[in-house]
Parts: structure tokens; C-alpha cells; sequence
């Protein structure tokens, strides 16, 4: 089996050109993967995020696939997109690899980015591969605001209600169990609980979800990427409100309930603090409220804060103390 550093970077990238393919995006792009830079005209205002994750910090080849791991970058910075209330036009890749890394895998990372962005309707406009002690990939999503203005943080007031777009808690249920079999638990637990283990590698969010909460005139909203108790205190702040949410109306990932039975852990603690699920959490006018959406709070008048069954939540580090590896 060939290495990165046997292949080399030009022929590597030349795969990666052809692998990119056309896909989709609101957008004309005028030139796309394999020059020195994309061009393309965008069909409204352009939203950019980007996101990084490291090997054995962010992810474990032992725990999912390369493609799964590629994938899952895609989505980790595509989901800040949708929370502006934006449409997915592209992305831009960088891949940094140790020299000895198997060109299989690296080909099945970007196979996982490719296809991830078309799922999402987009494509890939190109990006770089780097030699680097760890794996590294660093994704920059590009999207429009079409016909919509950005919703930010900062918009929610007094008497909005609270909701997500989707069940909460399944990344962290799987990774839990994925910690509990490595740590002697019986392995069957995973194939008992496959669709939580497959949260965990790979989150399937609606980011399209942005846009509908955009066009409903969402007044704040953010993707519940490093848990809802964290993104309460983070929309509280930049609003300058109260926020408050009740635990037991926050949905729950099917099936985390028993597997918190199963390792002696209260299922609703995944579901406020485990993160990485990417579903939304948006501040909107009573009644406006998309369908499909669940109401789990509301912005209160008081002193500014984050409260989960009236209580004041401060350390986001003890909610997620659970999930330690």
C-alpha cells in the first residue's frame, strides 16, 4: 500500500480535482477545483465559516471510518451556514497528513468531504494537502443569503420562544457508548445502539433547517454544536436576555433513553450538554414557530442568563463531564 509521501502531493491533488466533481450550490462558479483558486459569483450576501479537527482530539480512525471522518467535517462547518440562516454554496478543503499516512485513507477522507457536500447541495471548490505530524482537516464553507437577512445572536427579546430543530443527545449517547465497550462494557452494546454510534460519527442536521427559520423571521439563532446548555449560555450573553428551558422538553435522540438505562446514566444530560449534533436552536415571535420544530423555553424579563429548570447554568464543564474519554 502506497504512502502520501510515495504518491506525492501533485497527484494526489489531480485525484482530488477529479473526485470533486460538479455538484450543485446557489451560485456560477466560474472556475472551479484544479487552478490556483476558485472563482464564482455568488447569488446574494456570502456567509463563510470554517472548521478545524485534529486526529485523536476531534476524531479516532479506530472509532469511524476515514470517509465518515471527512463527512463529518463537512457538516461540522456547513451547520454554522444554515445557523445564519444561509444556503450552502461550497466548500474549501485543506488536508494536513503525516508523510507515512496511506493514500486509501486520505482518498477516503476526501471522498467523505465530496460527498457530504454534494448531499448538502453544494460542491467542493478545491483546497490544499500539507505534511503535518497529525491528521488535520480544516474545512471552509462558503453560502448565500437568499432573499433572507443573517440571523445572528444577538436578536432574541423578551417574550420569544425558545426551539430546536431536531432531537438532541445521540452524538453524545454514542460516543458514550463507544467509551464504555473500550473501557470493558460487552460490545453488543454498540450493535444494539447502532443509529446513536452513527450520530456520533456522523450527525445527518437539516442545515436547510437555517433557511426555513430564516424565512419564519428567527430573531437570534445557533447550531447546537457544543451542547444546548453551552449555546443557552452563549445566546443569552450576545442578546443580553434570561433564557430559560425546560430539561424534559427537550427531545431525545430515539433509542437514548434506554442506552442511558443501560450505562447508568440519565439520558436527559445528553441530550442538554452533549453537542456536536448540529440541529438549531433559534429565538422566535410566539406563533412563528416552524413545523417540525420544538418548543423546549422561552426569553424571559429578568437579569441576563442561561436557566435549565430555573436553575443557573455557569459550568458547562460539569454538564459534559460525562463524556470523557
Amino acid at each position: 500500500m502506497k504512502t502520501v509521501g510515495e504518491v506525492g502531493e501533485r497527484a494526489l491533488i489531480a485525484l482530488f480535482t477529479q473526485a470533486a466533481g460538479a455538484g450543485g450550490g446557489a451560485t456560477d462558479v466560474v472556475i472551479g477545483s484544479g487552478d490556483d483558486a476558485a472563482v464564482f459569483v455568488p447569488a446574494g450576501p456570502v456567509v463563510v465559516s470554517t472548521d478545524t479537527a485534529v486526529s485523536g482530539r476531534h476524531f479516532r480512525f479506530d472509532w469511524s471510518s476515514p470517509r465518515q471522518i471527512g463527512a463529518r467535517a463537512v457538516v461540522q462547518s456547513a451547520a454554522d451556514i444554515g445557523a445564519m440562516g444561509g444556503q450552502l454554496t461550497g466548500v474549501v478543503v485543506s488536508i494536513g497528513c503525516p508523510p507515512s499516512t496511506p493514500v486509501d485513507r486520505v482518498l477516503e477522507i476526501n471522498a467523505g468531504i465530496v460527498a457530504q457536500t454534494h448531499r448538502f447541495g453544494a460542491r467542493v471548490f478545491g483546497g490544499d494537502l500539507v505534511s503535518s505530524s497529525d491528521v488535520v482537516l480544516t474545512v471552509t464553507s462558503l453560502g448565500v443569503l437568499a432573499d433572507t437577512e443573517a440571523i445572528a445572536l444577538s436578536g432574541a427579546r423578551p417574550g420569544d420562544v425558545l426551539a430546536v430543530s431536531g432531537p438532541l443527545g445521540g452524538p453524545a449517547g454514542g460516543l458514550a457508548a463507544l467509551a464504555a465497550v473500550e473501557h470493558g462494557a460487552d460490545p453488543a452494546l454498540l450493535t444494539r445502539h447502532a443509529s446513536l454510534v452513527e450520530a456520533y460519527r456522523l450527525p445527518q442536521p437539516d442545515i436547510g433547517q437555517g433557511r426555513v427559520a430564516a424565512v419564519a423571521g428567527a430573531h437570534a439563532m445557533t447550531d447546537v454544536s457544543d451542547g444546548l446548555v453551552e449555546e443557552m449560555i452563549t445566546l443569552a450573553a450576545a442578546s443580553e436576555v434570561r433564557i430559560e428551558v425546560a430539561a424534559a422538553a427537550v427531545p431525545q435522540a430515539p433509542g437514548l433513553a434506554e442506552l442511558g438505562a443501560a450505562l447508568g446514566v440519565d439520558s436527559v444530560r445528553w441530550a442538554v450538554a452533549g453537542g456536536e449534533e448540529h440541529e438549531l436552536l433559534a429565538a422566535f415571535a410566539p406563533g412563528a414557530v416552524p413545523a417540525g420544530w420544538t418548543v423546549v423555553g422561552g426569553v424571559v424579563d429578568g437579569p441576563v442568563g442561561a436557566f435549565l429548570d430555573g436553575e443557573p447554568v455557569g459550568d458547562i464543564r460539569g454538564w459534559q463531564s460525562f463524556t470523557a474519554t
